[in-house]
């Protein structure tokens, strides 16, 4: 994934990520459209939480 990915939440809200180099951003926000969090990760940290993501699904 080169470019920024939107994942649109039950609730409204959305999880942007962005690859930035080697690492990511995770930008959540509500329904509202406010920020809620951003989060950095490497990729590792990335994976295992796509991982657990499809796991808990």
């Amino acid at each position: 994934m080169n470019t920024p990915r939107t994942i649109h939440t039950a609730d409204g809200s959305t999880v942007t990520v962005t690859p930035r180099g080697i690492e990511y951003d995770l930008h959540i926000r509500n329904a509202a459209g406010r920020t809620v969090a951003t989060v950095e990760m490497n990729r590792a940290d990335y994976l295992s939480l796509l991982a657990e993501m499809r796991e808990a699904a």
